[in-house]
């Protein structure tokens, strides 16, 4: 934990640098991409600026402990009763500050929901997740945007892209990584059983401009025509919709449901950044020991986290044991209950698991 503060802390003074750095400035996008990480970075940084100006400070005090003079040394010990308690307070605000991994305090994410096993009402049952996030989203305050969709005739969704922001956005969201699965009488069956069908949902945090150096060189454009955008709205016929190829991943976005081909070219981009950050930062998470493996935030989306059962009124989150009967509340965007009993799961984990430092 100290060593990802360290490198929070860096990074926040590092941006500070940038911010005046006169290079910097004249460039409108660039100085805005620097502030919003900044920002995002600010509330964590200070406090852990001030826990080690603590630890600074009760360091010297254990010394004066230490001293000949009794005055000195009675000083010494009844400051440190003093601090000790602010150093546990502090210490268990950056605990909880951490929650979530070390994309925890960023504003902006991307989500990703797929129709899996089921055909037609696994699409269904991807537009009500959709459904479920958008309403949740206005719940919280925060802003959703579509970015991408590719919607069946029944009005279903085989895949949809999304971009969220807000204060502690891609935090909660990205418990939501996983295996969805439904059980209830589909739409699409005339004879009143029960299926079951499934729907995956990919959170990706969102990187600044400044974290991902991506050049034109590095990917390919193809333009397309489109002619359906969210819903199944006309869009128009002519060369709009764009595809990106990267070269060195691999990777393939698409986006074609704005009528601008200059604003599909921006979404296709940020989503290959979100990609690309996503796929850098699992790299980098495989190679460190001490991952977090056990945190239910771990965003593996093989997993099936999490079933929905109309009948019985009932949703299971099935990493941490949670069921509760008010499936028709969450599905109407109250999913609070269920992101508060994952975020205190892994609080307990991590207050199990970490020791104060010395």
């Amino acid at each position: 934990m100290r060593k990802m503060l360290d490198e929070k802390l860096h990074r926040f003074e590092e941006l500070e640098r940038m911010m005046s750095d006169p290079a910097v400035q004249v460039d409108s996008n660039r100085m805005a991409a620097v502030a919003r990480e900044h920002g995002s970075l600010a509330k964590l940084a200070t406090k852990y600026r001030n826990f080690q100006k603590l630890r600074n400070e009760m360091a010297e005090l254990r010394e004066m402990a230490e001293s000949d003079d009794k005055e000195e040394r009675q000083m010494a010990h009844d400051e440190l009763a003093n601090l000790d308690e602010k150093n546990e307070r502090l210490w268990d605000e950056l605990l909880e500050a951490t929650i979530g991994g070390e994309d925890a305090n960023r504003t902006r994410c991307v989500m990703e929901i797929r129709g899996g096993t089921g055909g037609d009402e696994a699409a269904l049952f991807a537009r009500d997740l959709y459904e479920m996030y958008k309403r949740h989203a206005e719940k919280k305050g925060w802003k959703v945007q579509a970015l991408y969709s590719s919607v069946t005739e029944l009005g279903g969704f085989k895949e949809i892209s999304l971009a969220f922001e807000g204060e502690c956005v891609y935090r909660e969201l990205q418990y939501e990584s996983g295996g969805h699965r439904v059980q209830r009488v589909p739409e699409t069956e005339a004879k009143g059983r029960i299926h079951t069908s499934a729907a995956t949902v990919a959170v990706l945090p969102e990187p600044e401009d400044v974290e991902i150096d991506l050049k034109p060189d590095d990917y390919e454009v193809q333009r397309y025509a489109a002619s359906a955008g969210p819903g199944g709205q006309h869009v128009n016929k002519t060369a709009s919709a764009v595809r990106l190829f990267h070269h060195e991943s691999g990777l393939i976005v698409q986006c074609s449901d704005e009528r601008s081909q200059h604003k599909n070219l921006s979404i296709a981009l940020r989503l290959l950044k979100s990609k690309l950050y996503d796929a850098k930062r699992a790299e980098e998470a495989q190679k460190r020991s001490d991952h977090r493996k056990t945190l239910v935030g771990s965003g593996d989306r093989s997993q099936r986290i999490r079933t929905y059962n109309f009948p019985e009124n009932r949703v299971t989150d099935h990493r941490i044991n949670f069921t509760l009967y008010k499936l028709d509340q969450v599905i109407a965007g109250d999913l609070q209950p269920v992101t508060d009993a994952l975020i205190d799961h892994d609080r307990d984990l991590l207050r199990g698991s970490m020791d104060e430092p010395a």
